[in-house]
This record gives structure tokens, C-alpha cells and sequence, in this order.
């Protein structure tokens, strides 16, 4: 059994988790600014929404289809290395955005680009650094570094939406981008792979002379990811996580996080005001998923998932009936907000619970890469009803029932010991 004690003197983890946070919020930023993209390049170059919506669906897609991959190349070459790239291009995405007059330009810049580098700087990469750096206050580390994306959209939206308002989306994608580029020092100098390379092991472990040091030995990332599956994927408990995380991803970022903006804007809220109550929404995320982190430590996740898919249900039933008071704006965003990536913490307790800490960050890869297909498909259909029928209404109500029935998937998890999963994945 592993023993504990309080650090007396800062220890390098928190740094690690500070500029974690940091670049988790500026990738927060950058994926929240889709939003606003819509009506402007609509009007623009009366490009359908459906198309506008596809270049997203496919951002959406690839920021959890490289997440297992992501995790492998962290193991396998470093994590530093990983995120400096991913920050580059991100910032070269966002750098040729401005340049862009044709539609396949706009999916393969913010689909393929900015698409692929988010999707490295991601949820996996806050895994990583919380499980590899703590070895105490893990659940609220891993909650903390999973609302960062929030915070990133409480930081940025607003400023987004007004430069967009004031100098149009091609200065908003240079300013956004700048911020990106400033973080490419900062990372180079702050981010360490582990605590190994500074002699030091995780933030509460006591330190152990004798015990050797083990570094994973460098292996093809491809098949350290489809191992992980191929192991993960005989399990019926991986799937239910999967369905449940996949409905989770249609009712956030696919639908909520592409299309609430331009929903507003139908029934005739600013867009600025808008983006304004959306960057709310975000604030209270952050409450909500440090919240989770903390409580996944304490109450078993199961419950607290069909606590927040059946609160989460209730709120997008509610939508279509909220926009036309001040009230009902206000009565969503504050229920909404808190729920919003308070599923995430959950679930990463649940999937470190049945495969082990060890294999966490690539197993959680693949459930987010999932998370993520359902956003791309949510983001996508809902573009798609909007412009056949005139309404999101539809569009809202599916996701509501949805999330309904992820609410009673989660209840039939089972929870393993985490010697035999950690067994599982020796043999």
C-alpha cells in the first residue's frame, strides 16, 4: 500500500498543473470561437449552415479520435514534445483561417488542423499530467484540470465576440491565434514529462531511494492505443461507458457548444449577448466539474453520472420554452452550466476504477474519441434540421431524451478492483 504525506515545500506538480490549466483553456478558447464562425461566414459566403456545420462535426471528430493516440505519443516519446507540436499547429490553423475563401479550406484548416491539435490538448493531456504528477488530491486535480476548458471559454468568449462584432472573424482568428503562440515559450520552458526528470516523485508519494526508477520503454504508439482497445473493448462495462459519454458529447459541444449561439441569434438575442451568457455557462462549469472531481473521490460515480445525465436531460427539454424571458434564459444556463463537463470527472474515476490508473489516459482516449463522434454527429444533424425545418426545437428534444437514457446506462457500470484490471492489462 502506498504511503502519504503532505509536501513541505511547493512541489513541481502544481507548476505542472498551472501551465496544464493554462493551455487547456487557451484549447478551450480556440474550440468555444467555432460558434461564432457560423453566422459570419454564412453571411459571408453563403456557405448552407449544413457545410459550416460539417467543418466543425469534423473538428469535433478528430479532437477525441486523436485522443488515444495523443496518450500513446505522451508515453511513448514524451509529454512535452506531444504538446509543443500540438500547440503549432493549432496556431498555424488559426493563423491561415483569415486566408480562406472556399468551403473545403474551411474543413480542412478548422476540421483537419485546428481539429487534430485540440484534440491532443484535451482531457487526455489533463489525465496524464494528474495521474503521472499526483499521487494525492488526484479526483480534484483531474476535476480542476477537466474544467479548464470552460474557463477558457469564460476567458475568451466575450473578447472573441466583440472582436468579431467590432473587426470580424479574421481579426477574432489572429487574436486567438496570438494567444496560442504565446503559450509555445511557456510550454517549452515549464513542461517536464514526469516527475522522474527532476528526481522527484508525485506530488504526496514518499520519496523511495531504493526503489528503481521505471521509464516506459518507447514503443509504436499505434499499438500501444489499438492494444488498449482491443483489451478494453471484451468488456460490456467499457461500451456502456461509451454509449453513455457518446450522448454526452452530442448534448454539450455538439449541440450546445456549436449551436447555442446561432439559436439565440434566431430568436433575436445579440450575438455579443449570447456569447456573454455562454462564457456564464462556462464559469459554472468550472464549479461544477472541480465539484465533481471532489466528489468522485466520495460517492460512487455511478450515482453522480445518473444525477447529471437526468439533470441534463430536464434543462435541453426546457430549452426551446427558455428564450423567450430573461428567466428562462438565466434558469437553464445556471443548470446547464454546473452540469456541463461535471460528467467528466465521473467518468474518468469509473474507467481508472475498471482498467487501471496505469492504462487510464489511452483507455479514456478512446471513450472521449467516442464522446467526441457523437458531438461531430450532433453538431452536424442539428445544423442539418436547423436548415430543413427553420428550428432547433427538434433538434433540442432528441438530445434531451438522449441524455435520458445515458442517465440509466450508467447505473449498469459495474465497478472491478483495480488489481484485476491492472492484471487484465499485464497479461
Amino acid at each position: 500500500m502506498t504511503s502519504y504525506r503532505r509536501p513541505v515545500r511547493l512541489h513541481y506538480a502544481w507548476v505542472m498543473a498551472a501551465v496544464t490549466f493554462a493551455i487547456l483553456s487557451a484549447a478551450g478558447g480556440v474550440r468555444g470561437s467555432s460558434g461564432l464562425l457560423i453566422v459570419p461566414l454564412e453571411t459571408e459566403f453563403h456557405w448552407p449552415r449544413g457545410v459550416i456545420s460539417f467543418a466543425i462535426g469534423v473538428n469535433l471528430c478528430l479532437y477525441g479520435i486523436v485522443g488515444p493516440f495523443a496518450a500513446a505519443l505522451m508515453e511513448s516519446f514524451g509529454l512535452r514534445r506531444t504538446i509543443l507540436t500540438a500547440i503549432a499547429v493549432i496556431s498555424t490553423g488559426l493563423l491561415l483561417t483569415p486566408l480562406m475563401d472556399q468551403a473545403w479550406e474551411l474543413v480542412t484548416i478548422w476540421g483537419l488542423l485546428v481539429g487534430s491539435g485540440t484534440g491532443v490538448i484535451a482531457n487526455v493531456f489533463a489525465v496524464t499530467v494528474a495521474t503521472q504528477w499526483f499521487a494525492a488530491k488526484r479526483g480534484l486535480i483531474i476535476g480542476i484540470l477537466t474544467s479548464a476548458a470552460a474557463g477558457g471559454q469564460l476567458l475568451f468568449l466575450p473578447v472573441l465576440a466583440n472582436i468579431n462584432a467590432s473587426y470580424g472573424w479574421r481579426a477574432m482568428s489572429v487574436g486567438i491565434a496570438v494567444v496560442t503562440l504565446i503559450l509555445l515559450p511557456v510550454a517549452m520552458l515549464l513542461l517536464r514529462d514526469r516527475p522522474s526528470d527532476l528526481g522527484l516523485v508525485p506530488y504526496g508519494e514518499i520519496q523511495n531511494p531504493s526503489r528503481p526508477v521505471c521509464l516506459p520503454a518507447k514503443q509504436n504508439p499505434l499499438r500501444v492505443a489499438f492494444d488498449a482497445l482491443f483489451i478494453a473493448s471484451k468488456s460490456r462495462d467499457f461500451w456502456l461507458v461509451a454509449g453513455s459519454i457518446f450522448i454526452c458529447g452530442a448534448s454539450t459541444q455538439g449541440l450546445i457548444g456549436t449551436h447555442l449561439i446561432p439559436a439565440c441569434l434566431d430568436h433575436g438575442i445579440p450575438e455579443v449577448t449570447a456569447a456573454s451568457m455562454l462564457a456564464g455557462m462556462a464559469l459554472l462549469n468550472v464549479v461544477g466539474a472541480t465539484a465533481s472531481g471532489w466528489l468522485s473521490d466520495r460517492i460512487d460515480p455511478r450515482i453522480l453520472l445518473f444525477t447529471y445525465y437526468g439533470l441534463r436531460g430536464i434543462s435541453l427539454v426546457y430549452l426551446p420554452f427558455a428564450f423567450d424571458t430573461l428567466f428562462g434564459l438565466t434558469t437553464f444556463s445556471v443548470f446547464y452550466g454546473l452540469d456541463w463537463i461535471a460528467t467528466i470527472p465521473a467518468t474518468i474515476r469509473l474507467t481508472a476504477d475498471r482498467f487501471g490508473a496505469e492504462r487510464t489516459g489511452i483507455i479514456f482516449g478512446w471513450v472521449m474519441a467516442i464522446h467526441q463522434i457523437g458531438g461531430a454527429l450532433a453538431a452536424f444533424l442539428a445544423g442539418a434540421l436547423r436548415m430543413d425545418l427553420g428550428t432547433y426545437l427538434q433538434a433540442f428534444m432528441i438530445s434531451g431524451l438522449l441524455c435520458f437514457i445515458a442517465a440509466f446506462m450508467s447505473v449498469f457500470i459495474r465497478r472491478q478492483a483495480l488489481r484485476d484490471a491492472n492484471l487484465a492489462f499485464s497479461r
